[in-house]
């Protein structure tokens, strides 16, 4: 049987985000802590979600231009190395990140930001060391160089 050409991600990376945000949101209601004034939470929650999306944006625009596919389950064509790919290799995730923080912010749970290192360790774990090693199979060398020159994260 022929070796599917995906990641092998088989759920939407966003779910993990989706899922630290209900268990912080959850939290907050059952054991509520300190919060910050409402004014800031909300200003701070509008600008890190309009900057996450237009992050997002930019990232998508980017694979869509080489012509290949934001969804883990299809193959990758290509290694995407310019805009904001040149200045992290994971601009999706980076900015399902700063969303997450702002919807945080808007829904005033300190929860969702205590929880927020580990949903960035279950997709750093779950999802993006598997595209890694995709795209080092599929990729070699220059997949490697583009890992040597760009971070991961930031």
């Amino acid at each position: 049987m022929a070796e599917a050409d995906n990641s092998g991600v088989r759920f939407p990376p966003p779910l993990l985000y989706l899922a630290g945000l209900l268990a912080g949101w959850l939290l907050e209601r059952k054991y509520p802590l300190t919060s910050l004034p409402r004014t800031f939470a909300m200003a701070a929650g509008v600008v890190l979600v309009i900057a996450g999306l237009a992050l997002a944006r930019s990232g998508a625009q980017a694979i869509w231009k080489a012509n290949s596919s934001i969804i883990p389950i299809r193959p990758t064509t290509t290694i995407v190395s310019s805009g904001v790919f040149a200045l992290t290799r994971n601009p999706m995730y980076l900015s399902m990140v700063i969303i997450y923080a702002g919807v945080a912010f808007l829904i005033g749970s300190a929860w969702a930001f205590i929880l927020l290192p580990l949903v960035i360790i279950a997709v750093d774990r779950l999802v993006i060391a598997k595209e890694e090693r995709y795209l080092e199979g599929k990729f070699g060398e220059a997949y490697l160089a583009y890992k040597q020159r760009v971070r991961r994260w930031v």
